[in-house]
This record gives C-alpha cells, structure tokens and sequence, in this order.
C-alpha cells in the first residue's frame, strides 16, 4: 500500500515518495512533506537548471545553488525560471 502525505508543493494529499531520495534533514522533510508529483516536477526543473546552466554537480557551490532552487520550489512554492526556455502553452 502506498503511503500518502500532505504535499506543500500540492497543498493537498497525495501519493508520498517510497523512500527518502534526498540525504539529511532536507531529505527527511521532502519525504515526509512532498508527493511523488511535485517530485516528478522537480526533477524537470532540475534537469532543465543543470543544462541551460552548466551546473556541474561536483561543484559545491553548484550544489548548493541547486539546493536552493529546490527548496524554493518545493516548500516556497516559487516559480523556477529558466533562462531562455518558453513553457511549450506559452509559445
């Protein structure tokens, strides 16, 4: 049986991760607070992050601000923009 949570991302109940993907306290919290969906739309966010801005993630700063961005998106709810792309509703 799935487990499910209260999505801050969502706002909603939802469908909780399987396990912790993220390591320490952070990765405690997303477990618990974040639902496999708005972990799906980070991991788009984060993918597009890394390319259009040539994060190379053995780079602690790159970490770090791509850390960030996570939080942000994930518990803040802010919008992640990325630099030249155009959602594909918007064009």
């Amino acid at each position: 049986m799935s487990r499910t949570v209260f999505c801050e991302y969502l706002q909603q109940q939802a469908e909780g991760l399987d396990f912790q993907l993220y390591p320490g306290e952070l990765g405690e919290r997303i477990y618990n607070h974040i639902s496999k969906q708005a972990w799906a739309e980070w991991q788009k966010k984060q993918t597009m992050l890394i390319n259009e801005k040539h994060l190379n993630m053995m780079a602690e700063a790159d970490r770090q601000y791509l850390e960030q961005q996570m939080v942000a998106f994930l518990f803040e709810r802010k919008e992640i923009t990325i630099d030249g792309y155009t959602p594909p509703e918007s064009q």
